[in-house]
């Protein structure tokens, strides 16, 4: 990229005086490696304290971070693609954009990159090709699902965090027998909420984690059968602890409902910690989805959620190489803690150990070492196709709870859903 795109770019993105601080332009030998991204709250903490330790070891490689409004990156990374003036640094989203982007040769492979090797399949699995021929991303960090409770309402009703299917049942039991606070805060007005913190919640400690999402893949797994079906079974069981009025709260109602104190125990993802601990005036504690009853393997939804590559398109060496080192520090240690601590709840990706500050976040990221992780059923090749697999799974999770339909109905539309277009489904 010259000097003169990389200028107006950053004077079209507003943010040319932010990032023009001295310690970002300290090279006269290279103009500035841009990073694109959408996580524009992110800047201060690339500005103050990543790209700072990076160019610790690396001060003759200037790197800018220059993102865009969340909802306009797809389309403004495109624009910048196709013009020739996108950053040698792009930030992935998981799985069929970035993979998208990749086959178009806006993306390169990373296969022999430094670094690379600190990854499980499981992190990578949002940025490889369907073969797993070529990954072409750097895991940067996961959000884990669980579920969050006001300590003052466990503690002033004698509870302990249920580990069992049983044990949560009986907690809530109680909780609703007090009567002081809602069992569980969660709406389904919004639908997401009943898939993503629900069934995508508890369902791998039914379906066997990656064995079962896998399973769905290559076809020997199905929605309305087995560990699928026992996960609409245990999410139906929600619905009389759910807040009153439930079927009209919106995400952010829940979200408030909550950390006001009106309810003991939300459904969640670690996503939430850092604004759930500004807001509550209580304690929050988290327990991991509880495992049935006999089973001693628990699995936890560790989905891959953020990532970086190489923009497959520059064309001066030094630059390519640059960009690269970058990346590789991006797969190290010292960045893994770094990213790790500075965004309480989103955990890197890498197996390297990390010690977070966050004690919630630290809680979270234990379960890692006690359960098997694997993401989401309906993120990588299921959703694909029409009907959408992850929009079925929205639409008929909510509708369970809404008492609209039976688990075994819920299960079965999303099957057919599947197998009305996903070759590997058709079988019989």
């Amino acid at each position: 990229m010259t000097k003169n795109k990389l200028t107006g770019l950053l004077a079209a993105s507003g943010i040319l005086g932010l990032l023009l601080a001295p310690a970002a332009l300290t090279s006269a030998q290279m103009d500035p490696i841009v990073i694109e991204s959408w996580r524009n709250d992110d800047i201060t903490i690339w500005q103050d304290v990543l790209i700072p330790a990076f160019n610790a070891q690396y001060p003759d490689i200037p790197v800018v971070f220059a993102p865009s409004a969340p909802a306009e990156y797809n389309a403004a990374l495109n624009a910048k693609l196709e013009g020739g003036t996108a950053g040698e640094l792009i930030t992935c989203r998981p799985f069929d954009v970035s993979l998208g982007l990749f086959q178009a040769g806006n993306l390169a492979s990373l296969n022999d990159l430094a670094g690379m090797e600190n990854f499980s399949d499981v992190a990578k699995s949002a940025w490889i090709t369907d073969d797993g021929a070529d990954v072409f991303c750097v895991p940067m960090a996961s959000v884990i699902h669980g579920f969050f409770y006001n300590t003052d309402a466990f503690s002033a009703l004698g509870l302990e965090e249920p580990t069992t299917e049983s044990e949560f049942y009986a907690v809530l039991d109680a909780i609703q027998a007090d009567g002081t606070y809602a069992p569980l805060v969660m709406g389904t007005a919004d639908q997401w909420e009943s898939a993503t913190m629900g069934f995508q919640n508890i369902g791998p400690n039914y379906w066997m984690g990656e064995e079962g999402r896998l399973g769905l893949i290559d076809g020997t797994a199905k929605y309305n059968e087995g560990g699928f079906l026992a996960a609409f079974e245990a999410l139906s069981r929600w619905t009389p602890y759910l807040i009153d009025n439930y079927q009209g709260i919106a995400y952010p109602d829940a979200q408030s409902a909550f950390t006001l104190g009106l309810g003991a125990i939300y459904p969640t993802g670690s996503w939430e910690i850092s604004g759930f601990e500004a807001q509550a005036d209580f304690e929050i504690g988290a327990f991991r989805p509880p495992v049935p009853d006999g089973q001693e393997q628990c699995y936890i939804s560790d989905h891959t959620d953020i990532a970086m590559g190489l923009n497959g398109n520059i064309s001066d060496p030094a630059r390519a190489e640059a960009a690269r080192t970058f990346l590789s520090w991006v797969a190290s240690e010292e960045f893994a803690s770094l990213y790790s601590n500075a965004l309480p709840g989103f955990f890197s990706l890498s197996n390297a150990s990390v010690t977070l500050d966050n004690a919630l976040a630290q809680e979270m990221l234990d379960w890692r070492g006690e359960c098997e992780s694997t993401i989401r059923s309906s993120y990588q090749i299921l959703s694909r196709g029409e009907p959408n697999n992850e929009t079925d799974l929205w639409t008929n999770s909510a509708r369970l709870l809404n008492g609209e339909i039976t688990a075994q109905e819920a299960a079965d539309t999303v099957q057919a859903g599947l197998e009305a277009w996903y070759a590997p489904q058709q079988g019989g």
